[in-house]
Parts: structure tokens; sequence; C-alpha cells
């Protein structure tokens, strides 16, 4: 059976291998017409999903906003892959496209986050009830489901556009060492958000938006590799799981000067220094706890992918050219 069909069902081998990509001599990542097409594929499939989302916001308008957001984040990590093997005012067109498409959902994200993070904190007594007057304040900037909906299906359709814009300015064959190299591109850009985190609090929201583009695409590469490729995967998203907690409090902090009036200044400031201290904790403890994730060196990152996937993709009886127990 043909594995070339609808890029959101086609699997990354064929059918009758039942071990997957574990047992498969082939892989998309070793035929370049192939990668092209997965990657496409890929691109289409986060465009649908951002169109769906927009379809469903009368569903739930922050479920709605949330999915979409994600969706083009995962196109924005197929144009990572991708980027060399683009002329460059094509890769910036996309680019900026994507990037203003999920700028223009920003302010609702942060209206459906605010709630539930401000929840989840520990705060005094007098800072509970400044935060909820915030949210209360808040709540009536929130605009109805109708303009939601109109921004989510804008930002969807801005992003179907790209699509089309991708697959007529790619190439007819895609080479995996390209895809490889955009990896570690993204891989150096969160790494030095990172280290420029210790004292930048947007360095550290940069160094999120990298390391979720970054997970995106290895989960890309380990579906059409196999364990080891996984491996280095979660290792990655792990860290992108732990950064999204010191994010929201980011965000906290201009939410609630934001959204503060008719609250005397003494208030809002006291309720943004216990926000500072949760944040300087978090932040601090991210970075250490994410240092082996990121203790490579670019270069050394790439090869250890670029190792794991060809050990991922040798069968088992070609390792170091004798039969394996």
């Amino acid at each position: 059976m043909s594995t070339t069909g609808s890029p959101s069902t086609a699997l990354p081998y064929a059918e009758h291998d039942k071990l997957g990509p574990f047992g498969s001599h082939g892989s998309a990542l070793h035929d370049p017409v192939e990668l092209r097409a997965r990657l496409v594929g890929e691109f289409v499939s986060a465009v649908h999903s951002a169109r769906d989302a927009a379809h469903a916001v009368d569903q739930g308008a922050a479920v709605a906003v949330h999915d979409c957001r994600k969706a083009l984040r995962r196109a924005r990590a197929v144009l990572v892959m991708v980027a060399s093997s683009l002329p460059r005012n094509e890769r910036r067109a996309v680019k900026v496209a994507l990037q203003e498409a999920r700028r223009s959902l920003s302010t609702m994200r942060d209206h459906s986050v605010a709630p539930e993070a401000l929840g989840q904190l520990q705060l005094a007594d007098e800072d509970r009830a400044t935060a909820k007057r915030v949210l209360d304040n808040a709540a009536e900037a929130i605009p109805p489901v109708s303009e939601i909906k109109q921004l989510l299906g804008e930002a969807a359709a801005r992003a179907a556009a790209q699509a089309e814009a991708l697959q007529a300015a790619l190439p007819a064959k895609l080479d995996w060492t390209d895809i490889l190299d955009g990896i570690r591109r993204v891989y150096g850009e969160a790494r030095r958000a990172r280290r420029a985190a210790k004292r930048s609090k947007a360095s550290f929201h940069t160094w999120r938006r990298r390391s979720k583009e970054l997970a995106f695409t290895l989960d890309f590469v380990a579906k059409h590799a196999g364990p080891r490729a996984a491996a280095i995967y979660e290792e990655i998203d792990g860290v992108t799981d732990l950064l999204g907690s010191a994010v929201d409090l980011i965000m906290l902090r201009e939410f609630v000067a934001t959204h503060g009036q008719g609250i005397p200044a003494a208030e809002i400031a006291h309720l943004r220094g216990s926000l500072e201290l949760h944040l300087d904790d978090l932040m601090s403890i991210s970075r250490e706890e994410s240092r082996d994730a990121f203790a490579m060196r670019p270069r050394k990152f790439a090869r250890r992918l670029a190792k794991c996937v060809k050990r991922d993709l040798t069968p088992p009886d070609d390792v170091n050219g004798e039969p394996t127990d």
C-alpha cells in the first residue's frame, strides 16, 4: 500500500511493516522527494488545525485561541527546518506572516491564561484581593465572541496563504542535511537566549519560543527515525513544559499593570512585587534544570542528533558490521 496519501494521515513507513520506523529500512529522512512531501504536509496540517480552531470558537474561545496559536507555532517549526532551502525574501515573508498571525491573538491568550495562572499562585490575602479586582477589570475588556472569531479567522487565513507560498517556493527535493542545519540553528538560538535569560525576561520569553519550535522539529524527526531521536525530543520537550509557568508570570506582571485601573498604585506595586519573587525563583529553577539539555554547542548537538538518526535507521544486523544480540 502506498504511503504517499494525505499528509495528515500518511504513515512514515509502509503499512505492512508493523514495527514502524524502528523496524523499517526506509525513512522519509533519506528520501528527498518524500521528505519534502512530509514537511509540506506537516505545514498544511498545521494550517488546517488553525482553521479548525477558528471554526470551534463557539465551543470555547480560550481553547480555540490556544489551539490556533499552537498550530501556528507548528507551522513556524516547519519553516525553521526548510529555511535554508527557501529564497530569502520568501523565507522572511512566511516568517513575518506567521508572527503577525500569532501576535494578533496574544491579547486573547493573556485573557484566557491570567485567571488560572493567578489562581495557582500562593498569594497573601491582600494580594489575592488585588488580583481579583484586576481580573474583574480585565473581564470587562474581553472582546465579544464575534470579534474573537474574526481574529481567529484572519489568523488562519493568513497562515493558509503561506502554505501556498511555501509549496511554490520550495525546490522539488529537500535534503536531510539541510533540515538538520535548520534544527542546529534554532537550537543555537534557544541556547543563546537561555544564557541571556539570566538577566533578561525578554530573553527568557524568547528562549521558550525557540525551545517550543525546537521541540516540534525534533518531534518530526523522531517520528521518522526512532527511539534515540525520540529521547532527544523528550529532553527538549521537558524543558518547554518547565518554562511555561515562568512565561505566564512574565505576562501577568504586565497584565496586572494594564488592568489595574481604579486600584491604588501601592496595591498594584505590591502584587507585582509578589509576582516578581515567584518569577525570580522559577527563572532560576528553569535555567538550572535545563542545563544538561542545552550544554552542547550547536554543531555538537547536530552531530548527536544525526548520529542518533543514523543508528535508529540502521538495521540491527548492520550495526558495527555484525549481528547484534
